[in-house]
């Protein structure tokens, strides 16, 4: 997790960047275009697995008398247009060719994407860091202003609810009988990557725990031997 997290971050902010790039080109892209009107001649289908996609061939004449053909590079299913259909173009005076349909899906649909996808990646990946940073936010308060007790190992046990590469931790769970209420707490460790079975102190585990509130608290695992890598 320590690297995923930048991982993310970091192909985030390159999606980020593509998508803006996307833009940036077709909005000059826009800022030199002529617009004139067009024609749907054919629908060429695009075969994959799963799905057929159509693209439309349109066929335009530039200000200068020129007939151009294209095919869009944006196709779907069921087909944006039908043969025959006029349609607003865009192109290039400098080169015809480099053409689009003045539609939404046409013109955006490529940076939107990107931006959209991009915005996940960076999302998860300064999420992980920031819940990271609250975390360890918490972790030292505690040891600045908590209570230190020391709590009673009950078992370590696999904890099934996360898995990396399919492997899953351990997790420790101990208690502890506050004498003031007589209530049974229970706690619970990070995560460990390694079977701390024969690792626990007889002498039992430390627990900082916020006096007011008991439910906040951290396991302190510091005895537990560090792994080489």
């Amino acid at each position: 997790m320590k690297i995923v997290k930048y991982v993310f971050l970091i192909i985030g902010l390159a999606l980020l960047g593509g998508a803006f790039y996307l833009y940036q080109n077709k909005q000059a892209f826009l800022d030199k275009a002529v617009k004139v009107q067009g024609t749907v001649t054919d629908l060429i289908a695009s075969r994959s697995d799963k799905s057929t996609t159509y693209r439309p061939v349109v066929s335009y004449t530039t200000k200068d008398g020129k007939q151009i053909e294209f095919t869009s590079s944006v196709g779907s299913n069921p087909p944006s247009y039908h043969e025959g259909e006029t349609v607003e173009i865009f192109y290039d005076p400098a080169d015809p060719y480099d053409a689009d349909i003045n539609g939404f899906v046409s013109l955006w649909l490529a940076p939107l994407i990107l931006g959209i996808i991009g915005t996940i990646f960076f999302l998860i990946g300064f999420l992980i860091i920031l819940f990271g940073k609250m975390k360890q936010k918490k972790i030292e308060d505690l040891k600045f202003n908590g209570k230190s007790i020391i709590t009673k190992f009950d078992h370590a046990d696999l904890n099934y609810n996360y898995k990396v590469n399919g492997r899953s931790p351990y997790v420790i769970y101990s208690q502890w009988l506050n004498p003031a209420t007589n209530e049974l707490h229970l706690f619970k460790s990070e995560n460990i990557w390694f079977d701390p079975n024969n690792f626990i102190p007889s002498e039992g585990i430390k627990v900082l725990i916020d006096p007011s509130n008991p439910k906040k608290y951290y396991m302190d695992i510091s005895f537990l031997p560090k792994v080489s890598n």
